[in-house]
């Protein structure tokens, strides 16, 4: 054999575990409430046939083969948690710089203690420097009604054409879902999330990054933000409550019977396509404007801290002053309350 077939040969043969070691993984959970723990890389659920929940494990990094696959059973639920055997975690593929956890030794975290042993206080994820280098990537596959907890530490998650009861809680990653029907929760510590093409009950609990909702329709839809603003179209639900700390709210093209919104700081802006019951808008500071149907009809009160208030709405008063108004719309069937601390109110035609 000539040397330079040798050195392809070698070459294939070093070659072979390296390809080996990133085959997935794949685990199957078959209880009525599954949970899946992963602490650093991506998780992917996707639409699946079948009666089990599906899981493929692909492991990442240098120090990969350390991961450690668990499985557990807490009453009805059945859990499955990557293990990762250090307190410092090397993640180049990081959003940030450092992220710190705290995790119980078979790899669960951030909810309620169902019996696990251990915990470790402070486990530090860092996108370089010396460390564990290993992290896994998930793809989790969700037949059709199924109730499944989804945790993940720093990374990324994406789900997409899941019908389910879902409930996602995340760290510091971004998220990204499409197409899902059926109940979904989304906590968030840090991260931006995009949503789009959701039918049900859908609440979104975020810290920072900033929410973007496009083409939600069902029951309930409840927005609960930090920090980073919430821009939200096409929105058609029976109630809509809505609570963002600071850079605003911005709603086109809505749609709801009630809708209750709150914020901090950034102003509010909202698009009514039709009529409704009951409006409750309430900013400390930054205006507030509701652009509504021609055919508007409600109650009305206007109170502003500073910067007046302007309609192009035909308003029956009861009282008016510089920084109060009461009147109503037409025969005053709904409720319209809106309360500025600062900036100027505005009720506008479509």
């Amino acid at each position: 054999m000539s040397p330079l077939v040798r050195g392809l040969t070698l070459s294939a043969a070093l070659a072979l575990p390296l390809s080996l070691s990133a085959q997935p993984e794949q685990r199957s959970l078959r209880g009525s409430h599954v949970a899946i723990y992963n602490l650093v890389g991506r998780i992917r659920a996707e639409a699946a046939a079948g009666a089990d929940v599906t899981v493929g494990i692909t492991r990442v990094g240098p120090d990969a083969a350390k991961l450690a696959v668990r499985t557990a059973t807490s009453g009805s639920r059945e859990i499955l948690s990557i293990a990762y055997p250090a307190d410092r975690i090397v993640y180049p593929e990081m959003r940030g710089t450092r992220s710190r956890l705290s995790v119980r030794d078979d790899g669960t975290f951030s909810d309620g203690d169902w019996g696990a042993r251990g915990r470790r206080d402070g486990v530090e994820i860092r996108r370089e420097g010396t460390g564990f280098e290993a992290h896994a990537n998930l793809v989790v596959g969700i037949p059709k009604g199924k109730k499944v907890d989804l945790f993940l530490g720093v990374g990324r998650m994406e789900i997409s054409n899941v019908d389910g009861n879902l409930s996602v809680d995340v760290a510091s990653a971004e998220v990204d879902v499409a197409g899902v029907r059926g109940i979904l929760s989304l906590d968030t510590g840090s991260g931006r999330v995009s949503v789009r093409d959701v039918t049900g009950e859908l609440s979104v609990d975020a810290g920072s990054g900033g929410v973007s909702l496009e083409r939600v329709k069902g029951d309930v839809l409840v927005i609960d933000s930090g920090s980073g603003g919430v821009q939200a179209s096409d929105i058609d639900v029976r109630e809509l409550r809505a609570d963002v700390g600071s850079g605003g709210l911005r709603m086109y093209r809505a749609t709801a019977v009630t809708a209750d919104l709150e914020t901090g700081s950034g102003g509010a802006h909202i698009e009514l396509l039709s009529d409704i019951e009951r409006l409750r808008v309430e900013t400390g500071s930054g205006g507030v404007t509701v652009r509504a149907p021609a055919s508007l009809s409600a109650e009305v009160i206007v109170e502003t801290g500073s910067g007046g208030f302007h309609t192009d709405f035909e308003i029956t008063t009861r009282r008016m002053s510089r920084n109060h108004v009461a009147g109503r719309i037409g025969s005053g069937k709904g409720r319209i309350d809106i309360e500025a601390g600062s900036g100027t109110v505005r009720l506008l035609k479509n």
